[in-house]
């Protein structure tokens, strides 16, 4: 059947932005990519505070949050590797308070891995149970600097573990002076039900000058414009925590968070 010119050109649009949003949700291809930083946890490179390590074992501005304290690197505690796997535990010590882990890219002088733009992912399994909270994050280097007008902040992966049908991402720009305003965005990711605890998942966002976008097994889950005060270095983050304002009375005692890898990759 012959279509009239406007039905045609009509046609011939929608089918473009059909495609166009078919494309948009195709699985992330990383032909164009080249690994820049890799930790398959073979071994494991942390300090309490460096220099000289991959990691450090607290956020490089010495900020705890949640409930469960960050501690220094022990013996099998909070971290241990085993075949290629990096466990975080967290568990109540003698005196009933909890302690748990939290891995930084970089030390209090900025030393270590950060990127401007690029793909960030971590392969990991999630601890079950009401309270525990999960995450890989990015933070811009310039929180660093104590004369720094804000904190820029990329959630790769929140979980909460009173809500086991899903996951949720985040950008944030925090104020550090009147002249900066706050943003925040978060986009609940649903998944099924239990999953992340029973197997290993992606999890990864890719920054680049115009777009953030966010990643489930390597398929696009979220997107959106590029904060400005993202187009900086930023450095990677790895961590159990507890509560995060949720009920942490039914926390599993231990609770262990399993990273397979953490990279990042630069365009070529």
């Amino acid at each position: 059947m012959r279509m009239a010119p406007l039905a045609a050109a009509l046609f011939a649009l929608l089918s473009t932005l059909c495609a166009s949003k078919a494309s948009d949700k195709a699985p992330l291809n990383l032909d164009d990519y080249k690994i820049a930083f890799e930790d398959d946890f073979d071994s494991l490179s942390v300090s309490e505070w460096g220099p000289g390590t991959t990691w450090i074992a607290h956020t490089p501005w010495n900020g705890d949050f949640g409930d469960a304290k960050f501690v220094k690197p022990g013996v099998e505690f909070p971290f241990a590797t085993k075949d290629g796997i990096l466990s975080i535990q967290m568990r109540k010590d003698h005196e009933g308070k909890w302690r748990s882990g939290l891995i930084a890219s970089v030390d209090r002088q900025g030393t270590g891995f950060s990127q401007k733009y690029g793909y960030f992912e971590m392969k990991a399994k999630f601890p079950a149970g009401e309270g525990v909270w999960p995450a890989f994050w990015l933070i811009g280097v310039e929180r660093l600097n104590k004369n720094s007008t804000s904190t820029s902040e990329i959630d790769v992966v929140e979980h909460y573990g009173h809500a086991p049908h899903q996951y949720s991402s985040s950008v944030h720009v925090w104020p550090r002076s009147k002249e900066v305003k706050k943003f925040t965005a978060t986009k609940h990711i649903p998944v099924a039900h239990g999953s992340l605890y029973s197997d290993y998942h992606l999890y990864g966002v890719s920054v680049d000058e115009d777009k953030t976008r966010f990643y489930f097994d390597r398929k696009l889950v979220w997107e959106i414009d590029t904060q400005d005060e993202h187009k900086q270095p930023m450095f990677l983050l790895v961590n159990l925590g507890l509560g995060a304002g949720w009920p942490t009375a039914n926390a599993p005692n231990p609770s262990v968070m399993m990273v397979d890898y953490v990279r990042a990759y630069t365009r070529r």
